[in-house]
């Protein structure tokens, strides 16, 4: 590929990055498969177990449209694994949940999890690991810097 050595780099990152993404999709699911939640449903439930949020709120924090995230919760709340809860700062925007069950589902997920964490710690030593979580934490808040108008 022709371009500047900044080009080759965004590039490289971006195809880095969408790798990432389909590895971390296909664990996900694994993961996820035993406890009977998908990898989409525990994103979902995760995005909700330290506080209740709105459904945009919770498409902002993933990164992901509002419409994909309503219809996951939607399908969470008539599955018994999440729930709408009244907004006091909005009455039209109810809060999502997780029930007791959606909670339950992701404690199934917890060894799995604990595992692979203590994998890569492993293969990447610790403080490559706290490293490679900064630099992507870092990049995220860099790229919606820049795609702000």
């Amino acid at each position: 590929m022709s371009g500047t050595p900044e080009q080759e780099l965004l590039s490289r990152t971006a195809l880095g990055t969408f790798r990432l993404n389909g590895q971390f999709l296909a664990i996900s699911e694994e993961l996820a498969r035993p406890a009977g939640l998908t990898a989409a449903w525990w994103q979902v439930i995760g995005a909700v177990l330290r506080e209740p949020l709105p459904v945009a709120g919770i498409a902002r924090a993933m990164g992901i449209t509002r419409q994909s995230v309503q219809r996951i919760a939607d399908l969470l709340v008539t599955k018994g694994l999440a729930e709408y809860a009244p907004n006091p700062a909005h009455r039209r925007a109810k809060l999502l949940r997780p029930t007791e069950a959606g909670r339950e589902a992701v404690r199934k997920i917890e060894p799995g999890h604990a595992a692979l964490a203590a994998r890569l710690r492993a293969e990447l030593g610790e403080k490559d690991f706290a490293e490679t979580v900064r630099v992507l934490e870092r990049l995220s808040g860099v790229l919606d810097a820049v795609a702000e108008p």
